[in-house]
C-alpha cells in the first residue's frame, strides 16, 4: 500500500542508547521485555512530548528503522509496592534510531476549541519544537531511556535494512502486537465513543519501513470500560481568546 502524504506533515528522527517498548505479557512477573520496534502509542507519546495541544490529534503515518534491532538484558532492582526492592531482568533495545513521519488532524471531540483551529499556526509551532528537540524530555518507552529528537527528511540517509541490488527485499513480520489505546476524547468510531479501547495489529517491516494503520482501522480491539470526556474549565478559553486577540504567539 502506497503511503499517503498530508499538507500538515512533520518528520523527525529520534535516537537513544536504549529503549524499552515493553510487551504487556512480560510484565506479569515484574520483568519487562521490549518489543522489537516502537508501538504506535509509544511514537505518539514521543510526539506529544515534542508538541501537543488539545485542539489537535496526532496521527503516526510511517516509521523507518535506521539501525539493526539488537537487545541487551540488564539486572534491575525495582521498588516493590509493599516496600523494599526485588531483583528483575529487563531486556532493552540497544542503540536505536528511527525516522518518523506524522500529521495532525482536528480533534472533533473538542468543539470548545473550534475557534482555535488554525492549521498554519500549529504546523509551524510543531516544526519549531522539533528543531528545538521538543518541549519536554523525550523518553523511549520508559523513564530511564532518554531519547533525542532532531529534524530530518524522511527517507534520506542510509538505513541498516535498506534494500540493495545484491540482496532480496527484507520483510519482517512481528506478529500480534499492541498498537495503542483510544481514549474517549479521541474516539473516531461511534462504537468507541464514551469508552476506553485497547487496539492490536500485526505489523510488517519492509526494507526498514513500517506503515502504521490508523487507530480506527486496527483489525482487533477490546473495550476496557466506560469513560467520559474530561472538559476544560471555561476560564481556559477566556484566557486563550484574550491571548489571540492581543496577537500573542508561542
Amino acid at each position: 500500500m502506497e503511503p499517503k502524504w498530508f499538507r500538515n506533515t512533520v518528520t523527525f528522527q529520534v535516537s537513544g542508547d536504549y529503549a524499552l517498548f515493553s510487551n504487556p505479557v512480560t510484565r506479569v512477573g515484574g520483568e519487562k521485555f521490549s518489543y522489537p520496534i516502537p508501538t504506535y502509542e509509544a511514537v505518539k507519546g514521543i510526539l506529544h512530548s515534542v508538541f501537543w495541544k488539545p485542539t489537535i490529534k496526532w496521527v503516526i503515518d510511517e516509521m523507518r528503522v535506521m539501525k539493526p534491532i539488537q537487545t541487551e538484558t540488564k539486572a534491575i532492582r525495582p521498588v516493590c509496592y509493599n516496600g523494599g526492592n526485588e531483583l528483575a531482568y529487563y531486556t532493552y533495545l540497544k542503540d536505536v534510531s528511527y525516522q518518523v513521519r506524522a500529521h495532525f488532524v482536528w480533534n472533533l471531540n473538542r468543539p470548545e476549541f473550534e475557534q482555535d483551529r488554525n492549521e498554519n499556526k500549529y504546523h509551524n509551532m510543531a516544526k519549531r519544537m522539533i528543531e528545538r528537540g521538543g518541549r519536554r524530555d523525550i523518553f523511549l518507552g520508559t523513564r530511564e531511556c532518554q531519547g533525542y529528537v532532531e529534524p530530518c527528511e524522511f527517507g534520506e540517509g542510509a538505513g541498516y535494512y535498506d534494500e540493495t541490488p545484491s540482496s532480496p527485499p527484507k520483510e519482517i513480520a512481528f506478529g500480534f502486537m499492541y498498537h495503542g489505546i483510544t481514549y474517549a476524547d479521541e474516539a473516531e468510531l461511534e462504537e468507541d465513543r464514551g469508552r476506553m479501547t485497547v487496539r492490536f495489529w500485526r505489523p510488517v517491516m519492509r526494507n526498514g519501513y513500517v506503515l502504521f494503520c490508523p487507530p480506527e482501522e486496527c483489525p482487533e480491539k477490546r473495550h476496557l470500560h466506560e469513560m467520559q470526556i474530561k472538559r476544560f474549565p471555561e476560564k481556559h478559553f477566556t484566557g486563550l481568546r484574550e491571548f489571540e486577540k492581543e496577537g500573542g504567539r508561542e
